[in-house]
């Protein structure tokens, strides 16, 4: 005789299970090849195209309470040898093929691997001038910031079955009403809260139309981006740019040094002395963590996106679920936008977003639908902006076009995308309208 199963128990039905079943031949090659070319380009390029002598790496903020000294290696010898690393993982795969959880730790091994050796190889353009990591750490952090505010936004939704397109106008509006907000109330936490007001009315107009009118979620989120951006600029013509004192200088946070954790050498300042935005971010990441995968509400927004059907018929509210997760996650959105002014530069400009909700949906989708995988693809963006920022001031051995930079984050996501380094796949439902039969 068996035990009753309790609702609980019923609800894990509809959570589909992934069962490892291995690479394929062709695509474990193909990937394995991939990975062997990184590690030519690692030895080749930057290996024996550096130029002689050793990479400086500086390692001081110059308000450190321990101050590290600067750290000098040979720059060619390192990056050949970070380079034969990649070659042997590449063949390894190829060969005889890496688990799909395997995978993830290689691909991180492969990709920090090749950003030491091109950094070794960068920091020979400019001999006596050491390459500040520090400095490159934090620039990665702040730039990074808004776009893991804007995957966690993503994965809310999507993990619901609805698509976000429409993040990149969840942070104008959030940019816009943070800015407006705190300007005219003289208060930053204002600010913050009527940003986050902004994109949780942003996503309240996704849900509506896309839940209960069922439009095409994709094609409606760009007409969202396209409303907001409409908004946001005439608002900034008719209030901010005739009376900017009044409408258009909020003011930013200022960073909050952690005692003990702020004089931590190199991470310290990097993590523990940033604005409360940041921190608030740290939280986030950790709360939508854990409850999407260790709660209830979690395992039932799991459901709703894997299987609406079967979640419905041992009683989860799809609709609800979906309408309270899509404004849950137009809210962090718009947090994220009132970092792009009050987090920052302490005003608003037209356009302020530049596209960075499409590249947090970029990140949602490398992540695989994963907070702490949305969180690592976010940080690779930022890394590149902030790469790209640092090597055009300090140079290279050779002029690298800055958009190139900013390419190659993308060209891995095309690379996840196509299944090339492990299966990547949406909710099942995700994208799929709902109604009741």
């Amino acid at each position: 005789m068996t035990a009753p199963v309790s609702p609980a128990d019923e609800e894990l039905v509809v959570v589909r299970h992934v069962v490892d079943v291995g690479v394929p031949l062709r695509t474990r090659l193909i990937a394995g090849g991939a990975i062997i070319l990184a590690g030519l380009i690692c030895i080749f390029a930057w290996g024996l195209g550096a130029n002689p002598g050793d990479a400086d790496f500086g390692l001081r903020t110059g308000s450190d309470a321990i101050e590290l000294p600067d750290i000098a290696i040979p720059a060619a010898p390192t990056a050949i040898a970070l380079g034969l690393i990649i070659v042997a993982l590449g063949a390894w795969h190829a060969l005889r093929g890496f688990s799909r959880p395997q995978m993830r730790w290689v691909i991180t091994a492969v990709l920090l691997c090749f950003v030491v050796a091109f950094l070794c190889w960068a920091s020979t353009g400019s001999p006596g001038n050491p390459l500040n990591v520090p400095g490159l750490l934090q620039n990665t952090i702040l730039l990074a910031t808004p776009l893991v505010l804007g995957a966690l936004a993503g994965i809310l939704c999507e993990r619901t079955g609805v698509i976000n397109v429409a993040i990149e106008g969840q942070f104008l509006a959030g940019a816009f009403a943070g800015a407006l907000g705190a300007s005219v109330s003289a208060s930053l936490g204002v600010g913050v809260l009527s940003a986050m007001i902004a994109g949780g009315l942003m996503g309240a107009l996704l849900a509506v139309f896309a839940i209960r009118y069922l439009v095409n979620q994709v094609v409606l989120g760009v007409v969202l981006n396209a409303l907001a951006l409409g908004i946001t600029g005439f608002g900034f013509d008719a209030l901010m740019a005739s009376d900017a004192s009044t409408y258009n200088e909020p003011g930013f946070f200022s960073p909050i040094a952690i005692p003990l954790l702020s004089d931590i050498p190199v991470i310290g300042p990097v993590f523990f002395n940033v604005n409360i935005i940041v921190y608030l971010t740290y939280v986030l990441i950790i709360v939508i963590d854990v409850a999407l995968f260790r709660t209830r509400w979690g395992l039932r927004t799991r459901a709703v996106g894997e299987h609406p059907k079967a979640a419905d018929t041992v009683g989860i509210k799809v609709l609800r679920t979906r309408y309270r997760n899509v404004i849950m996650g137009g809210v962090v959105a718009g947090l994220g936008g009132a970092f792009l002014t009050i987090g920052t530069i302490g005003s608003f400009t037209k356009d302020i977003s530049s596209g960075k909700g499409f590249i947090a949906l970029a990140a949602v989708i490398f992540g695989k639908w994963s907070p702490r995988g949305a969180v690592g693809a976010a940080l690779l963006f930022g890394f590149a902006d902030a790469l790209q920022s640092l090597l055009s001031v300090a140079g290279t051995p050779v002029p690298i076009p800055s958009n190139f930079l900013l390419m190659l984050p993308y060209l891995a996501t095309l690379f996840a995308v196509a299944g090339l380094v492990g299966k990547v796949s949406a909710p099942a439902a995700d994208g799929q309208p709902y109604t009741k039969s």
